[in-house]
């Protein structure tokens, strides 16, 4: 199994448009601070999975050198998750998709020219793909109502992505996301900005959550440019970065 970090900004990215601070000049320069949306791909010798579809999808494929998915698991239905998905026009159609009824009826409304092939799945039931296991959890991301992250399995290893998500996630959900060799989570800004980001975690918060599952492994991603740049907050956080990549 082998896990790509694709995307690892929040909803804007990084360099904001018309932002000038250091993270984003850092990231205009080629630094590690430019950041495209939210993806994650999921290889095995089977295949390929996306964990959602971000709207820089195409830029990512391409940087990558993706010919071909056999899958895509949608989250939940924030633009910043799914709207790459119409970058599959003219390239590949049909794709199998799969996410829980609510956030599937709200995407396949908007894709539904690609004539995706669509897979309800239900939180706690395992379900498999390209010769690995995935089971969905719930997590809380208001005002979502039905937002999920993702557990893979491949023999006795396991990945967690957390999705979006604050850290109020449903004990029955904790439960089944203990003891991760990998655990990808949603950590949008510092503790030390004076601010909160409601519906997602903060650093803190995601280092306690990982402490909390007992991970093996932590990086952190969906972040913002409030991070100072990337070398600099790297020696006090354990960021991610587009390209990332994990073997197991």
């Amino acid at each position: 199994m082998k896990i790509t970090l694709l995307g690892t900004g929040d909803a804007p990215g990084t360099p904001i448009i018309g932002c000038d601070c250091r993270t984003c000049r850092d990231a205009r320069n080629g630094g590690k601070s430019n950041r495209t949306r939210f993806s994650v791909l999921v290889e095995s010798d089977e295949g390929k999975v996306l964990i959602d579809t971000s709207p820089d999808m195409r830029q990512q494929m391409l940087s990558k050198g993706i010919r071909h998915i056999d899958a895509v698991i949608w989250t939940h239905g924030h633009y910043d998750h799914y709207t790459g998905f119409g970058e599959f026009h003219r390239v590949q159609s049909h794709v199998d998709v799969y996410g829980v009824t609510d956030t599937l009826d709200y995407i396949l409304d908007y894709v539904s020219f690609l004539k995706p092939r669509r897979h309800d799945v239900i939180p706690g039931e395992p379900f498999e793909i390209i010769g690995l296991e995935f089971t969905v959890f719930e997590v809380n991301h208001p005002p979502v109502e039905k937002a999920i992250g993702v557990i893979i399995r491949e023999g006795d290893r396991k990945v967690v992505i957390s999705g979006d998500t604050d850290n109020n996630i449903p004990e029955e959900s904790l439960e089944l996301i203990m003891d991760p060799d990998l655990f990808i989570v949603d950590a949008i800004i510092p503790d030390d900005v004076g601010f909160h980001v409601k519906k997602h975690m903060d650093a803190k918060e995601a280092m306690e959550m990982a402490e909390k599952i007992r991970a093996k492994e932590v990086v952190m991603t969906h972040l913002s440019h409030y991070y100072k740049p990337h070398e600099e907050a790297v020696a006090t956080f354990p960021l991610g970065y587009d390209g990332m990549e994990f073997n197991f």
